[in-house]
């Protein structure tokens, strides 16, 4: 090989493996060493970081064990946003976790965690809000040990020994390292909470705005460099942007730059930008940075792809259209008969399609493809992009003989 080429080929492959890094620490912004991608970020992160700051504002901390991207959301109205499975409560069990693990020595057993988290629970300021939280009940244990398998994945814990079914039923417990590191960078935000007074319930909104406002000098280019950051983001976190969805000066910036944004984003990460009148997407060809796909695999999912060819016939024939929740219901019950038989048993009966239908348009929310109001739901243009045809069912000994 001669030197010329050798060069092209490490070229490649320095410019590879940032775009793998690049991709693995927006998908897990909080990394451990045991990542398969570590190795990588911490190899590149002078580039990483300086070019994380210049397109999107995020910081980005590489350790010895523990790298850690700061990414400050740009929708603070997304309500599917956050950690799956939580909800409030959980979240609040979360952060007395976080408050016992920082005062604990550097191993704890899920016993000792659970019994601490007692004291921290009965604060009376959470007593006098209604949290209540006892650990008598299997349910309450089964919350705790959510909790920690989220920690457990996120690397702030490290299971040594034991199982926590165990500690549910109470025949067994769990010994954890803790990791300090990632335990110190679990929160991503512009000031500590301590800075923001607490006032009452009305005002809990705008102080999780406090919690990761940022400071934009009133110049030109610090509003322009603002927006530029704002739309990086939502093009790098969302599945697609919208122009409704931008103030003035956002989509005036967007009009005239975002075929150059698109390609500096799409040279970085690999994700191919897909520009249209509605708005623009960076589309994930390999599907590896995303956290719902569609088409996906199940009952819920086929669904899914069902409703999202309802929708967008409708919206073809009527683009304004909105079709009552109750209609997408209802035309689940009819499919019933015809791929019912694909179904999960429990989606099969009678009844079953208002939970289906919810987790079709809950799906279709989430991925922009549909937007829901007043119960109601109506077709995004995103979804009218694509053109549905019947669906084909390959039975699996027949996939089977496909791929081989």
């Amino acid at each position: 090989m001669s030197a010329e080429r050798l060069a092209d080929v490490l070229t490649r492959h320095r410019v590879d493996e940032r775009e793998q890094a690049l991709c693995a620490l927006l998908m897990r912004p909080l990394m451990t060493a045991a990542h398969s991608q570590f190795a990588a970020v911490r190899r590149h992160a002078d580039f990483l970081r300086g070019w994380l700051a210049r397109e999107t504002g995020w910081v980005l901390r590489v350790e010895r064990d523990c790298a850690r991207l700061y990414k400050i959301p740009a929708d603070l109205d997304d309500a599917s946003r956050g950690a799956p499975g939580f909800d409030r409560r959980r979240y609040v069990l979360l952060c007395l976790v976080c408050a016992v693990l920082d005062r604990a020595d550097p191993q704890i057993t899920l016993r000792t965690l659970g019994e601490r988290l007692l004291s921290a629970a009965a604060d009376p300021e959470l007593a006098a809000r209604g949290y209540v939280y006892a650990l008598n009940a299997a349910h309450e244990r089964r919350e705790l040990v959510y909790v920690c398998r989220y920690l457990l994945e996120l690397g702030v814990l490290h299971r040594v020994a034991g199982e926590e079914e165990g500690y549910v039923q109470h025949a067994g417990d769990a010994l954890y390292d803790i990791g300090r590191r990632a335990l110190a960078s679990l929160l991503a935000c512009t000031r500590g909470p301590s800075m923001i007074a607490a006032t009452n319930d009305e005002a809990l909104e705008q102080r999780l705005r406090l919690l990761v406002e940022e400071y934009v000098p009133d110049t030109v280019e610090a509003r322009r460099n603002a927006a530029r950051h704002h739309l990086a983001r939502r093009l790098l976190d969302d599945p697609v942007v919208y122009f409704d969805e931008l103030d003035a000066e956002e989509k005036e910036y967007f009009v005239n730059q975002r075929g150059a944004m698109a390609a500096r984003l799409r040279s970085a990460t690999g994700l191919v930008p897909e520009l249209r009148a509605e708005g623009a997407a960076l589309v994930d060809p390999r599907g590896e940075i995303t956290d719902a796909a569609l088409p996906a695999e199940g009952t819920s999912a086929h669904a899914t792809l069902l409703v999202a060819q309802f929708l967008a016939q409708r919206a073809q024939a009527e683009p304004s259209r909105r079709t009552p929740e109750s209609e997408v219901e209802a035309f689940l019950r009819r499919a019933v008969e015809q791929y019912g038989r694909y179904w999960r048993k429990n989606a099969r009966e009678p009844g079953a399609e208002r939970e289906l239908a919810e987790e079709a348009l809950s799906r279709l929310a989430r991925l922009k493809l549909a937007r829901r109001r007043d119960g109601a739901v109506e077709a995004r243009p995103a979804l009218l992009r694509f053109a549905f045809g019947t669906a084909e069912i390959v039975p699996p000994a027949q996939a089977s003989l496909r791929l081989s």
